[in-house]
């Protein structure tokens, strides 16, 4: 028996999703979105982290708090079933999904987690924002797509701002764990550096 939830979850999915298939532009840009933008939240990572301008703590907790996120949609997983939008057969599908749950959205917790976890830090709120945008339109692209419920994504916001949270609350325990691991990073930098101007 669906509920009123249900009800609403389903009509601001067909709201969304009653888009797609109607332009092959926007329907391949959506697709691209939809699988491949947390790719790009971890090439903008890597490029802060090589930078190093100060800012390596902050994109280590981004890291700790997208695995913290999606460990807690794991566990949500493991008490809490929902099916995917084709598996109820309603929705234009854009992108073949193998037939799992579907809340929280792992791709759109990546990406939040991420994007929340940089709003905590004066020097990196700005690309915070920013990042929070994208997630948005992330997750707005999964819907449109056909593989997940707009509840789906909302799920995923709220997953994030719990993992961004308690890992923002531990900066004092994991501060120690930052410092090992840039320490090992450095080493092994220096190293490849000596070891390239040996060759020349």
């Amino acid at each position: 028996m669906e509920t009123v939830f249900d009800n609403l979850n389903k009509s601001i999915f067909n709201s969304i999703n009653h888009f797609a298939g109607n332009n092959v532009i926007l329907d391949k840009t959506a697709i691209i979105i939809a699988e491949y933008l947390p790719v790009i939240f971890i090439f903008i990572l890597i490029y802060y982290w090589l930078k190093n301008n100060g800012l390596r703590n902050s994109i280590l907790y981004c890291f700790y708090s997208a695995i913290l996120g999606l460990i807690l949609n794991y566990i949500i997983t493991l008490f809490y079933f929902h099916p995917r939008p084709f598996m109820d057969k309603i929705g234009i599908i854009l992108i073949q999904h193998v037939p799992e749950t579907s809340f929280p959205s792992d791709h759109t917790t990546f990406m939040t987690s991420t994007a929340l976890m940089l709003l905590y830090f004066k020097n990196t709120r700005f690309l915070g924002i920013l990042l929070l945008s994208l997630s948005l339109i992330g997750g707005t692209a999964r819907v449109f797509t056909g593989i997940h419920y707009p509840f789906d994504i909302m799920g995923s916001f709220l997953v994030a701002g719990i993992s961004s949270f308690i890992i923002f609350q531990s900066q004092s325990k994991l501060i120690q764990i930052n410092k090992v691991i840039e320490s090992i990073y450095v080493k092994i930098e220096n190293y490849l550096l000596r070891k390239n101007i040996n060759k020349k």
